[in-house]
């Protein structure tokens, strides 16, 4: 879409620049460029020494970098083409002196304008290539990021309905409708940038309940929402990287307190749990690292994450939900 804004930009500047520079070529600077001054006839050289640049002397010493040599160049070509147009096209008879200080800014004006729009808007190029590149880095990190939370989510819930399966088969057709809510969310909703909270807390429930069967006189869940609207939008799988560590660190015997509230426009989750420092391996931070770097990505400048081993094992993070439908 730029693209095609930037070219029209482009035609429109030339196309002004190059009228308005015909009009006070004849009607400003002197009365007798229609009868002994050909301008007209030198314009048309005048236009190919301007593309000639636009199209191959500034992309090429761009490149290259020799920006020096460019100077020297379109100096040379000024100069050469002001004589040619003393001497040739109007026969003026002047010196060098007075043929260069009359009729020099004929020539370099529209060199130097139509250089400096050239450079103007390869900037601007640039920048929209390094905006696009970044955006294209940052979607495929978070898809990556993403892709090592789904399938550890899922792997638990799976071992929940094997195990079931075995020895109450009745449960299982509901604890299979869960997690199929849980599959959907996963691979279709959670493939958008933001998602409704709404749907993000029904697979958050969805979770727990497993968790409350899998753990079933081992640990003792408490889970509280204090959520009174549902047209926030949250970033899809962030809460349950916090509260699936509250059960891989929480020791036997354990109450796992799980808070989830929101209050003008700011979302907190805080979990908490007894946990045993001497089990807690380099890899279980892999969950939180992954967290931090989605939470920075999405929400830059707009959460805050807090972790606390000190007694207890204690998550809390704070989110800005601006987005709502």
């Amino acid at each position: 879409m730029n693209f095609f804004n930037y070219k029209i930009s482009k035609i429109l500047i030339h196309i002004l620049f190059w009228a308005l520079f015909i009009f006070v070529s004849l009607f400003y600077f002197s009365d007798y460029y229609w009868t002994e001054n050909p301008f007209l006839q030198y314009l048309s050289i005048l236009v190919i020494i301007v593309y000639v640049n636009d199209f191959v002397l500034l992309p090429f010493f761009e490149m290259k970098k020799w920006y020096t040599i460019y100077i020297l160049i379109i100096a040379l070509i000024s100069f050469f083409a002001t004589q040619l147009y003393c001497y040739v096209f109007a026969e003026c008879g002047c010196s060098i002196a007075k043929c260069l200080s009359d009729y020099v800014w004929q020539t370099i004006v529209p060199i130097i304008f139509f250089s400096f729009i050239w450079m103007l808007f390869r900037y601007l190029e640039k920048k929209d290539e390094v905006e696009a590149i970044q955006q294209k880095h940052t979607e495929m990190e978070l898809k990556f990021l993403k892709s090592q939370i789904n399938p550890h989510v899922l792997f638990n819930n799976l071992n929940t309905i094997y195990s079931y399966s075995l020895e109450k088969p009745a449960q299982v057709p509901e604890l299979i409708l869960m997690l199929s809510n849980n599959l959907k969310h996963v691979l279709y909703e959670s493939n958008a940038t933001f998602v409704p909270l709404e749907k993000e807390l029904n697979f958050i429930d969805n979770y727990i309940k497993f968790q409350e069967i899998r753990t079933e006189g081992i640990k003792t869940i408490s889970y509280d929402k204090q959520i009174f609207h549902g047209n926030y939008k949250i970033a899809p799988l962030l809460l349950i990287t916090i509260i699936e560590n509250a059960f891989k660190h929480s020791t036997i015997d354990t109450n796992i307190d799980i808070q989830i509230a929101v209050a003008n426009d700011v979302l907190e989750c805080v979990c908490t749990n007894k946990f045993d420092a001497t089990k807690m391996a380099t890899n279980d931070q892999i969950g939180l690292q992954n967290l931090k770097k989605r939470l920075e990505l999405i929400y830059k400048d707009k959460y805050d994450l807090e972790v606390s081993t000190e007694n207890i094992y204690r998550v809390s993070l704070k989110l800005e939900l601006t987005d709502k439908k």
